[in-house]
C-alpha cells in the first residue's frame, strides 16, 4: 500500500499523534513544535546536505537532538577514496537551534568559536556556507555552494508513526537532483562545484523518536542521457505500512516505488551490494569504493554508522513502464544503528 496525501493539514493533532500516516510530493503537513507530547530528550531535528562531484564530496548537518546539537562536516576525496569526518556537539540545546518549521523557507546556522556553517533558504535556492579553519588538524575547510531548487521540482515527503508510540513520529522530506555551482576550498587547494557535474540531496527530519532504531537509506543524483534523474531507497524506521520512502526523480517528477530490499555483504560492507524490489522497478548492483564509518559509544548515546559511497548499474523502471539504465552511476547507500 502506498497512500499519497495531497491536502494541506496539520501535523499532529491535540493529543500529539499525527493526523495523517502516507507519503507526499511536497510538505503538505504542518509541523509545530508546540503540539508535540512529548519530553524534549526524544525531539530530533536535522537538516543534512550531501553534494556530489564524480571526484569528490562534501556532507553538511546541522542538527539538534533534545540533549545534544551535532553538528557534522565530511570532505569526501573519491579519486583516493579517502575521508575526512568531524562533528561539533553542544550539550543540552534542547531545540535552541530553532531549526525552521519548514524546508520551504529560513535559516539554519550554528556558530562558535570553531566553526560557523550556515544553509540559507527560500523558495528558489538553498546556499550553504562553511568556515571550519580547524577541520582536520588545523588543514580548515571553506565552503560557498548555491542549488537552485525549481519550484515545480517533486520530492519524496513521508509521514511515518511509530509502532507501540503513538506519540512518536517521523517527518522527513528528501529533496533529490539538486545542481550545485561553488567551490569548496580544503588547505590551499580549492574545489570547484560546477552544475552539469555536481548535484546534491537534502535530508530534512523532524519527529519525535523511540531510544533504537536501525536504518537503511540509499541515494542518488546526477544525469542519465540528457534527463534529470535520482532515487531514494530506504527502509527500516518506523512503520512504514502505508507508505515507503522509496522513489525515482525523472526530470523533476516523482515515480513511487513499493518496497526495496538492501542486499549488503555479511563479512565486509566493502564488497559488492545489490538491490532489490518487489515490484520489479529497482534492481541495482552497487560497487563500494568508500566507507564513511563511525562508531559512538558514550553513556546513553551510541551510534554504528557506514555511508557507503560508490556506482550504481542497472534498471529502474518510470511509473509508464520506460526503462531507465544505471551505468556507473554515483550515489551511496548506508545503514545506521542510533540509540540515542
Amino acid at each position: 500500500m502506498q497512500h499519497e496525501l495531497t491536502e494541506k493539514i496539520d501535523l499532529l493533532n491535540e493529543r500529539g499523534e499525527l493526523n495523517a500516516r502516507g507519503w507526499a510530493r511536497r510538505p503538505v503537513a504542518v509541523y509545530n513544535r508546540e503540539q508535540i507530547h512529548a519530553s524534549w530528550l526524544r525531539i530530533k531535528e536535522w537538516d543534512y546536505y550531501c553534494v556530489l562531484t564524480p571526484n569528490y564530496g562534501i556532507a553538511l548537518t546541522i542538527s539538534d537532538i533534545g540533549y545534544l546539537a551535532d553538528i557534522s562536516v565530511s570532505w569526501l576525496d573519491l579519486v583516493n577514496r579517502t575521508e575526512v569526518t568531524e562533528t561539533i556537539m553542544k550539550p543540552f540545546t534542547r531545540g535552541s537551534l530553532n531549526l525552521p518549521r519548514t524546508s520551504e523557507t529560513g535559516d539554519v546556522c550554528f556558530k562558535d568559536n570553531r566553526i560557523e556553517m550556515r544553509f540559507a533558504r527560500n523558495s528558489a535556492s538553498h546556499l550553504l556556507l562553511l568556515s571550519y579553519p580547524g577541520f582536520d588538524h588545523g588543514r580548515g575547510i571553506k565552503a560557498t555552494l548555491k542549488m537552485e531548487q525549481d519550484p515545480l521540482l517533486e520530492s519524496i515527503v513521508i509521514l511515518t508513526p511509530f509502532e507501540h508510540a503513538p506519540r512518536a513520529f517521523y517527518y522527513n522530506q528528501k529533496i533529490n537532483c539538486l545542481l550545485a555551482s561553488g567551490s569548496v576550498t580544503v588547505g590551499t587547494t580549492t574545489y570547484p562545484f560546477e552544475p552539469q557535474t555536481a548535484a546534491g540531496v537534502l535530508d530534512w527530519g523532524r519527529g519525535v523518536w523511540t531510544y533504537r532504531n536501525t536504518w537503511y537509506w540509499g541515494s542518488g543524483s546526477g544525469h542519465v542521457d540528457g534527463h534529470s534523474f535520482g532515487f531514494n531507497v530506504g527502509y527500516g524506521f518506523g512503520d512504514t505500512t502505508a507508505a515507503s520512502e522509496n522513489a525515482l526523480f525523472w526530470d523533476g517528477r516523482v515515480h513511487k516505488l513499493d518496497r526495496v530490499e538492501f542486499q549488503i555483504p555479511a563479512d565486509s560492507y566493502m564488497k559488492p551490494w545489490k538491490f532489490v524490489s518487489n515490484d520489479g522497478r529497482f534492481d541495482m548492483g552497487f560497487e563500494p569504493i568508500l566507507d564513511r564509518y563511525a562508531k559512538t559509544d558514550v553513556v546513553v548515546i551510541k551510534t554504528l554508522q557506514h555511508q557507503v559511497f560508490g556506482y550504481f548499474t542497472g534498471d529502474a523502471v518510470l511509473d509508464d513502464g520506460s526503462r531507465v539504465h544505471l551505468d556507473h552511476f554515483l550515489g551511496f547507500a548506508e545503514k545506521v544503528f542510533n540509540a540515542w
